[in-house]
């Protein structure tokens, strides 16, 4: 599992984020909350999102899809606005056929908001900025659809 590069939101330095650890990430240079956004396969997926330590936003994303490739910077900022408190972890369906399967995903991009490694709430299809805002919102909160 390789690091992910972060900018802190707070100071700007990069900082290396590991894919699966015990807290949540903090920039070694000022100690603000980062952002934790990595990927993740069959091989690697229950470490990095299933036993998280705190709630997971899954992206089940492709490289040839248009509708994921617009979600995706919405989902980064998602993950931006709430340093240590979600982790997006995105898992490309081409490299993952295990995940796609045992999720039973059926088109992407896919979400999945996982706490304590269970299935809060789902979604398919690409949503506007404000829906998929409002759906992680009440996911977080409890309410599940």
């Amino acid at each position: 599992m390789e690091p992910t590069l972060i900018a802190c939101p707070s100071c700007g330095k990069t900082n290396r984020i590991p894919a699966q650890a015990a807290g949540t990430p903090r920039c070694g240079n000022c100690k603000a909350g980062l952002p934790w956004i990595v990927n993740a396969g069959d091989a690697d997926f229950a470490a990095v999102a299933e036993r998280s330590p705190v709630p997971v936003l899954v992206d089940f994303w492709a490289d040839w899809c248009g509708p994921c490739r617009m979600v995706s910077p919405v989902l980064d900022k998602l993950a931006r606005e709430r340093p240590g408190r979600i982790k997006l972890v995105k898992v490309d369906v081409d490299k993952a056929p295990g995940l796609s399967r045992r999720f039973d995903v059926q088109a992407i991009p896919t979400l999945m908001v996982l706490v304590d490694g269970k299935v809060a709430a789902r979604q398919a299809g690409a949503a506007p900025a404000q829906v998929l805002r409002s759906w992680l919102d009440g996911a977080l909160g409890g309410a599940a659809r």
